[in-house]
């Protein structure tokens, strides 16, 4: 399928105790329509870095990074986070729910749009991750897998063509792993792109293509299977 987000020669500095740490080297990387794509390496390689570019959280030291074709180096704040809101969801290892806040309310908060349709679309993705009993509850009375569930709907609620994972899988037991795996599985067969950032060799089998940070560098490997 299509290109739904390109980096283009992204490159990362950051000055470490008085010297250069050059986190992120000429990155050149496409992730398309259909596939889910893992970012691997040690700890400190840039997984998180490249995928927080990626995901217009942080701005590169040089380089682009296209969204559906369009270069957005350009754009300021608003034009950054309306791309955020409409073309991407973000599904974190901590899960970031808001505890004083229903299941059903997390997913809602991102919505963009009328409240009465939002509310709608989100219990119908809380049914979809198999959590409709659950709409009511707050983030304390939920799994760390039923957590992290909510955490996928809220990112699917205003049905962006691309979701970014930074380590999903790292708080979760395998059997809860394993449903929220298949889930990125649907996720691409229905045609959108699905980044994942890894430690976990079992999590990054189940990708189409395979990324490798090392010492700033990326090493493509091509498919998982």
């Amino acid at each position: 399928m299509g290109e739904l987000l390109r980096a283009e020669g992204v490159g990362k500095t950051y000055a470490l105790r008085g010297r250069r740490v050059d986190v992120l080297r000429d990155i050149d990387l496409t992730v398309r329509g259909g596939e889910v794509t893992a970012l691997v390496g040690q700890s400190g390689s840039g997984k998180s870095t490249l995928l927080h570019i990626l995901g217009l959280l942080a701005a590169p030291d040089c380089g682009r990074v296209f969204v559906a074709g369009a270069d957005t180096s350009g754009l300021g704040d608003g034009g950054l986070a309306d791309l955020r809101r409409s073309r991407l969801g973000f599904v974190f290892q901590s899960y970031n729910l808001l505890p004083q806040h229903s299941a059903l309310r997390n997913v809602l908060l991102p919505y963009v749009g009328r409240r009465a349709e939002g509310e709608e679309k989100a219990r119908a993705l809380l049914a979809r991750v198999g959590l409709t009993e659950r709409a009511e509850h707050l983030p304390g009375e939920l799994s760390g897998g039923e957590q992290q569930r909510v955490a996928l709907a809220r990112a699917l609620v205003n049905d962006p063509p691309v979701i970014l994972a930074d380590e999903p899988t790292g708080n979760l037991d395998e059997a809860s792993e394993d449903v929220l795996l298949g889930m990125f599985r649907e996720l691409a067969d229905e045609g959108r792109a699905v980044v994942l950032v890894t430690h976990n060799p079992a999590v990054s089998r189940t990708a189409d293509v395979v990324h490798r940070l090392a010492t700033g560098a990326l090493v493509t490997e091509g498919s998982a299977a």
